[in-house]
């Protein structure tokens, strides 16, 4: 899981393998496999960073190399 903070300040973690899209205008949406959406304030390289480091931790990015 990764932490996203939604507009209202609120800390929220999602699972980022369900992370269809991310769209910037102006505060970033992640759209979910489920249909849900998310708005957060965090900018579209920091979740790409956290995304990252969470697949090293698990060990998945050597199955991608």
């Amino acid at each position: 899981m990764i932490s996203v903070t939604r507009l209202d300040g609120k800390k929220y973690w999602i699972n980022p393998h369900m992370i269809e899209s991310m769209e910037e205008n102006p505060d970033v949406t992640i759209s979910l496999l489920s249909g849900k959406r998310v708005v957060v304030t965090d900018k579209p390289e920091e979740l790409i960073s956290r995304i990252v480091e969470y697949r090293r931790r698990i060990g998945i990015y050597k199955n991608e190399l």
